[in-house]
């Protein structure tokens, strides 16, 4: 089965779909049309950037391939956390401790985005505030505590240390040992929040169009980008279609892998039992390598995210062992049946930072030049919902002339996944095993 097939298996039981039905559709493309920018993938980052491209007086037009929010962005754990998949050390080792704060710093401004643009458009996406980071054993919970204090000195970074004593105060599970607590992050419905950014950015003039999947690319200093029915010939374009670009630029392909992240959601729980789980309502993530994330919805269900596949095959029986994952950490819903389970790929760079740049960077020789204006988004390593929204930001900070936040993150170095399109997979699948060992030891 391919990647596309099995992705499309992995929508059919997604309870974000169930519970936000779609009202809006936007037209495929079905003319040659001309914009001062176009953007290739209808997911935050793309409608983030839109947003920011219209309020700076730019015609935008978007190609979404699917429909608005229908991969990563429409189907995560619905989690907003401050910082990158990665550490701040492989922040600070690429860039320095100064310019690793002001990554930092973005990162806490890419919350702050979401909660002005759910303000600004009038979004009801069921945002909820709070992020617990907690430690399954001792040895978590020491590293745990150095890093709280290191972010506290060096970046700022203001958490709360939750002892083991007040674990019960905060989460009702025999699993976890301590952790912090975050009040500025929180957790929202990812696909009714893109699809109110998407409604937010057609409110400002942007053309998005669905079914219009993107087939090829003409660079120049007027880039052409076509579909099957139509064309947008642009002064800039953004890729911001992450493990989707199926071929339109190449050279990424090797920087990124699709890794497979499942979620379920439990039926409807007793209000008084969903309220004891997480007496705060905040969303939840272990510290382990492999993690789990969880958290409470608004109808008063547990949605529980966890697994992983570097193979790209969608585990065996999903439905039935999340639920077991889901009642080892819980279990008073041993019993508890799970109706929804979906899952999807997010785009895992090999050092899980971001990868942001220009796609002249990534070439050689007499093309550089040809795709200066070619700009791209990716790696958000399953750490993007937040992250997203400000890279949108900061993309459309540099077609507008000031690049140099942008260019902080461009900075960071990228290496290519060993093996090349037949070993990568194998060879990740050996590296991740040794990990999930780490972990239970």
């Amino acid at each position: 089965m391919t990647l596309l097939q099995t992705d499309l298996e992995l929508t059919k039981n997604s309870y974000y779909a169930a519970t936000a039905p779609r009202g809006q559709r936007y037209p495929a493309l079905q003319a040659n049309v001309d914009a001062d920018v176009a953007i290739v993938g209808g997911g935050l980052a793309g409608l983030s950037a839109a947003i920011e491209l219209a309020d700076r007086g730019y015609s935008v037009v978007l190609l979404e391939a699917r429909q608005v929010g229908w991969g990563a962005s429409g189907r995560n754990g619905g989690q907003a956390i401050a910082g990158l998949a990665c550490d701040q050390s492989v922040v600070e080792s690429e860039l320095g401790r100064g310019d690793a704060r002001l990554v930092w710093d973005m990162t806490m401004e890419a919350l702050r985005l979401i909660g002005e643009r759910r303000a600004r458009f009038g979004i009801e996406c069921d945002w909820r505030g709070g992020y617990l980071g907690l430690a399954v054993n001792e040895r978590k919970a020491r590293e745990l505590r150095a890093w709280h204090d290191q972010m506290q000195r060096d970046y700022g970074y203001e958490t709360r240390w939750i002892a083991p004593q007040e674990m019960p105060q905060w989460i009702a599970s025999p699993r976890f040992h301590s952790g912090i607590h975050d009040p500025q992050g929180g957790h929202l419905h990812p696909l009714k929040y893109s699809m109110g950014l998407a409604a937010a950015a057609a409110s400002l003039g942007v053309r998005i169009h669905e079914d219009s999947a993107v087939t090829a690319i003409q660079p120049g200093p007027v880039t052409r980008v076509r579909t099957a029915q139509g064309s947008v010939s642009a002064s800039h374009v953004l890729l911001a279609g992450n493990v989707y670009l199926q071929g339109i630029a190449p050279v990424l392909e090797s920087r990124v892998m699709p890794v497979g992240t499942y979620v379920v959601a439990s039926e409807a729980l007793d209000a008084k039992l969903a309220e004891s789980l997480i007496p705060s309502g905040s969303a939840v993530c272990d510290t382990n390598f492999v993690l789990d994330y969880f958290r409470p919805t608004a109808d008063h269900r547990m949605l529980y995210g966890g697994r992983v596949s570097y193979s790209t095959a969608t585990p065996m029986n999903l439905a039935a062992s999340m639920q077991r994952r889901m009642a080892r950490s819980f279990p008073q819903l041993k019993d508890t049946k799970v109706e929804y389970a979906w899952g999807g790929f997010v785009d895992i760079s090999m050092n899980r930072a971001p990868d942001f740049g220009r796609l002249s960077e990534r070439m050689h020789g007499a093309q550089r030049g040809e795709w200066a204006n070619v700009y791209y988004l990716q790696g958000f390593s399953g750490h993007g919902l937040a992250l997203t929204g400000l890279a949108g930001k900061l993309v459309a900070e540099a077609i507008a002339g000031d690049a140099e936040r942008f260019d902080t993150f461009a900075r960071i170095r990228h290496r290519p996944f060993p093996g090349g399109r037949l070993l990568r997979t194998p060879a990740l699948v050996a590296g991740m095993a040794y990990y999930r060992l780490r972990d239970l030891l």
